[in-house]
């Protein structure tokens, strides 16, 4: 059964897509249920980092449940209904306060691309393939969708990957900058919950901050002041998390920062 779950181990959130048959290809509830998982775990203040993961172990996700295209998208309505849904899952790991990591095995394409572009950091096992398909399916991308590849890998891989359509592994993702880090596929999950729980470990105002930053550059680089970043570091300079860093410090002490 197609579905997005959820799990939760101490301070970190996992949403996992779950359509195993399909290679985790998204269908349509997937994409309408997705961005409300993420607030969930966002406002759950005993979460600290999310991880996102496709179930089993031959996938991601392969993209949009294909087949379900001449159902879902009919009419002009009927698609961009469904449109809407994707991009707002799209938006779903940026606009979350908390670091999103996204955890690739096997095949990540087309939709599951774009979603592992829209969170914070990329992990993925020596066995990841990647593609962005929207070429041969006659797609238009959305504006947004393409500025956010440029972001993360540059023009020319941008131009690369979207005009030739094809497949890349994982040293080429890791070349590119698409992915941070590349390890075996035995390995992979102890590297993302090590990373994750680094994360959890750390001050969430100050992830917040930098998150909030970093996104605000990348909507518009000349905006060197955005109101939400400067709102999510005065809030950090404020906070007892600072005060009682700066003491765990002096102390020489592992500091113990408050939920949020």
């Amino acid at each position: 059964m197609a579905d997005i779950l959820q799990q939760r181990d101490g301070a970190v959130g996992t949403i996992v897509f779950s359509n195993v048959d399909k290679y985790n290809a998204m269908t349509g509830q997937m994409w309408r249920e997705f961005p409300a998982a993420m607030t969930q775990l966002d406002v759950d203040t005993s979460i600290r980092a999310i991880v996102l993961v496709g179930a089993g172990d031959k996938a991601f996700v392969s993209g949009a449940d294909v087949s379900q295209f001449a159902s879902d998208r009919t009419d002009p309505a009927a698609q961009r209904s469904y449109n809407e849904a994707v991009e707002a899952s799209y938006l779903a790991p940026v606009q979350v306060s908390k670091p999103v990591i996204a955890q690739i095995r096997g095949i990540c394409m087309g939709g599951g691309l774009g979603l592992a572009a829209a969170c914070d950091i990329r992990i993925c096992a020596d066995d990841a393939r990647f593609r962005m398909p929207a070429g041969r399916l006659g797609l238009g991308y959305s504006q947004t969708g393409v500025h956010r590849f440029v972001a993360l890998m540059g023009v020319q891989n941008t131009y690369d990957i979207f005009f030739s359509a094809r497949i890349f592994d994982a040293a080429e993702a890791l070349r590119m900058g698409f992915v941070s880090r590349v390890v075996p596929a035995a390995e992979l999950d102890e590297a993302v919950r090590t990373l994750a729980l680094a994360i959890a470990d750390n001050a969430p105002l100050t992830a917040t901050a930098v998150k909030r930053t970093i996104n605000s550059y990348l909507r518009n680089p000349a905006d060197k002041q955005a109101a939400d970043a400067q709102e999510a570091i005065d809030r950090c300079n404020a906070s007892e998390d600072y005060r009682e860093g700066v003491l765990a410090f002096a102390e020489k002490r592992k500091p113990v920062f408050a939920q949020r």
